[in-house]
């Protein structure tokens, strides 16, 4: 499956779970990231996300797609998601 995951998360607990996404998918956009991943990864991912957020506070969307193919993705101005490949 594709994912593309959005968050909104106290500033207390953003480091740990961007660096657990990282593990998982690709980091687009400040609060963004996507990818694909296997159903057990992503289970995988979601339960631990669970285990790091607030649920009473903290919010977390993710959009599930098929595949990358069946998700269109347009970008308006800079691709941020390339910004960790210059040099």
């Amino acid at each position: 499956m594709y994912v593309v995951l959005v968050y909104d998360i106290d500033v207390t607990r953003i480091d740990k779970v961007r660096n657990l996404l990282k593990r998982y998918l690709f980091w687009i956009q400040n609060s963004v990231f996507e990818g694909e991943i296997s159903d057990s990864s992503f289970k995988a991912m979601t339960q631990e996300v669970k285990a790091l957020i607030d649920t009473n506070y903290d919010s977390i969307v993710i959009y599930i797609m098929k595949s990358q193919a069946s998700a269109k993705r347009q970008i308006i101005g800079l691709d941020l998601s390339l910004r960790d490949f210059i040099v």
